[in-house]
Order: structure tokens, then sequence, then C-alpha cells
């Protein structure tokens, strides 16, 4: 007979995910051990194995739930009634207020997505594309006639926004919600108006 699933499964299974994330960020993944995985989570070892068969295992589904996640989030907001300059802003800011509080899987998912098999690591890509094919979108939505047939120009454009946005994680990762929404304010202008729009942001923005 199946053991059944006990009823705080799924809250523990958060709980390792959380703790183990932070061990990740901390220690680097080939130097974790299960053993400071245990203690971190505050329960044995022998408990771990009845979530996970090892560090692999909780490695990939902390990047699969942080990415997915994350996908579901970025791709499925509602934009109804908003035309293409609005809906880049709200993009903007959504991706950068859901960064906050994740610094650690945002860490994991840098340095250690290449330790998980490639058939893991491709279905983990899938997410990142699928938010970088909905933020491409959007940009050849707002400039048709400067996208629409240069594929390599617009995805130079989408990369560069995320690559704005992952600079704030690094430097400003304590931000709270508001330097967050200023600084997606920013971005979103400086895209869609290049310089002169830094005029319509306030200069919330600390050097790093």
């Amino acid at each position: 007979m199946a053991r059944p699933i006990a009823k705080d499964h799924e809250q523990k299974r958060k709980q390792i995910l959380k703790s183990a994330a932070r061990v990740f960020a901390r220690e680097g993944f080939d130097r974790a051990s299960m053993t400071q995985l245990a203690r971190e989570c505050g329960i044995s070892k022998a408990n771990i194995y009845h979530y996970y068969d090892g560090k692999d295992a909780i490695l990939f589904d902390i990047l699969e739930t942080y990415l997915r996640d994350l996908r579901d989030l970025v791709c499925g907001m509602d934009v109804a009634g908003l035309n293409a300059r609005q809906k880049l802003h709200k993009v903007i800011a959504e991706i950068l207020l859901a960064y906050q509080g994740a610094d650690d899987e945002h860490r994991v998912q840098t340095g250690g997505m290449s330790s998980l098999p490639a058939e893991q690591q491709d279905r983990l890509r899938g997410y990142q594309r699928d938010m970088v094919r909905y933020l491409s979108d959007i940009l050849v939505e707002v400039s048709p006639d400067v996208f629409r047939e240069n594929r390599a120009g617009l995805r130079a454009a989408t990369m560069s926004v995320f690559g704005m946005l992952n600079w704030f994680y690094m430097w400003n990762s304590d931000a709270d919600a508001t330097a967050r929404t200023e600084y997606a304010r920013l971005v979103a202008n400086l895209t869609l108006d290049g310089l002169n729009g830094l005029d319509n942001v306030q200069h919330s923005v600390q050097p790093a």
C-alpha cells in the first residue's frame, strides 16, 4: 500500500526549496551537501529524502518552480485595454517586482542551471524563451516599422531590457517596491523614448 501524502506535504516541499536555494546561492551547487540542506531546512537528512532523491532533483525543482511561476506571471498578466506603450510599462514593472524576495533563486538560476542534464536545461530555457518572446511581441507592437523585419535588432532590444532589469537585481536587491517601480518606469521610458524619456522619471536611482 502506497504511503499517504501528508497534509503539509506541499508546505514542507516549498520550505525545502526555499532553504535549499539559500544554501545553493551561498555555497554553490557543487559544494552543497544534503546534510547542509537538511540542517538549513531544520529537518533530518532521512526526512529530506522522502521528498527528493538527491540535490540534483532539488535544484531542478527550485528552478522549474521559480521560472515556471515567473513565466506564468509575465505571460499571463491582464493587459486588456492597454495600448502597446502601457503594456511595456506594466510588463517591465511586474518582472522587476517579481524579482523581489527571489535573490537566492535568481543566483541559483545564473550559476546552477548548467549542472542539470541537457533535457532539463532545455525545459527551463523554454520558460525563459516564452518570456523573451512575450516581451519581443510587445516591442514589435510598439515599433512595427523598426522591428517587424529586423529580428536581430528585436532580439538585441529585448535582451537589453532584461539586462537592465538584471542590473538592478545585481546592485539593488534590497530595494523596496517603490524603488523597483520607479526604476521600471525608467527602463520603459528609456526603451520607448531613448534618453529624452528620462525627463519623465524621478531621479531616485542611485549609482552602484
